[in-house]
């Protein structure tokens, strides 16, 4: 088996029924479902089957949900092909799958994890609601025009610099004018198109910055293991083994850029030989293709 990377999605991936074929195909996949009904204290399993969509959408649902579900998609590799498993040398997720990724390395068990990512959720949904804020997507541009758009239409509010996922795909979050702001900016210095994203909150900026204190807390309560595999950070595209060092990462992962692109990078050049995208929908197979078409790419989920 070559070496493998695994890649765990993040929000935005998440739909109703997402998980229902996996876990009826395996029935340990079923089990961790009822498992994190039990932890969590509401039926997950019933808003990921059957919605309705407002609820699987929501920030506090949404988070645990993509975890659940990739852990699944984990068990149904076990099941199909666990030589792969037995490959992979190196993961990271995008944003909330690197709680995926540190379940999966052996940093926090199942439950941990899945009570974090419910407490990470409801705080990011708070921090939400506090302050009205989105993202864009900005396609088409270089890493230094966006930083030279975003200087320019932040004004008086908040504009950051906020997922760096694939060359020509930067998202920006902020405060709702400040991102209207943006949109013409970027388009009149070349942008291919700028998007707004159906989201809750203006993500990984500062804005988010109430969650930070609820998040240390949920990690403070939890234990955290050394990885059996790197753990490639969100916040420095590099690979990390001290809990603490890794505890404080995820805590400045939702004020903090996520560094994708060059995540990929930092595994590309690790040795990595096939990549997985692990849990629901294809969003990082769709990046991937951006970032490089020269490696063999696969999805479970």
């Amino acid at each position: 088996m070559s070496n493998v990377g695994f890649l765990f999605p993040g929000q935005g991936a998440q739909f109703v029924g997402m998980g229902r074929e996996l876990a009826e195909s395996v029935p340990a996949g079923m089990a961790l479902f009822d498992r994190a009904n039990e932890v969590l204290g509401y039926d997950l399993k019933q808003i990921c089957f059957d919605g309705p969509e407002e609820k699987i959408h929501a920030t506090e649902h949404s988070q645990p949900a993509l975890f659940v579900s990739s852990m699944i998609a984990l068990e149904k590799l076990k099941q199909d092909n666990a030589a792969v498993i037995d490959g992979c040398s190196i993961t990271a997720g995008l944003s909330l799958g690197e709680y995926s990724a540190m379940c999966f390395a052996g940093v926090m068990s199942f439950d941990d994890a899945l009570n974090v990512v419910s407490r990470r959720g409801k705080a990011m949904q708070q921090a939400a609601d506090a302050a009205s804020g989105g993202m864009v997507a900005v396609l088409g541009l270089e890493r230094e025009q966006v930083e030279g758009f975003v200087a320019e239409a932040r004004g008086d509010g908040v504009l950051e610099v906020a997922n760096l996922l694939c060359p020509g795909n930067i998202v920006c979050s902020g405060d709702d004018a400040a991102c209207e702001r943006l949109k013409p900016i970027a388009e009149a210095g070349g942008a291919m198109k700028v998007i707004p994203l159906s989201v809750a909150g203006a993500f990984h900026t500062s804005l988010m910055q109430s969650a930070v204190d609820e998040l240390a807390n949920a990690l403070g309560s939890v234990e955290m293991k050394t990885p059996r595999i790197p753990v490639v950070s969100n916040v420095d595209s590099q690979p990390h083994k001290d809990p603490e060092e890794m505890r404080d990462l995820l805590t400045k992962q939702v004020v903090s850029p996520v560094l994708w692109a060059d995540s990929i990078g930092y595994m590309m050049e690790s040795g990595v030989e096939t990549f997985y995208e692990i849990g629901a929908g294809k969003v990082l197979r769709g990046l991937m293709k951006r970032i490089s078409r020269k490696f063999p790419f696969e999805n479970v989920g």
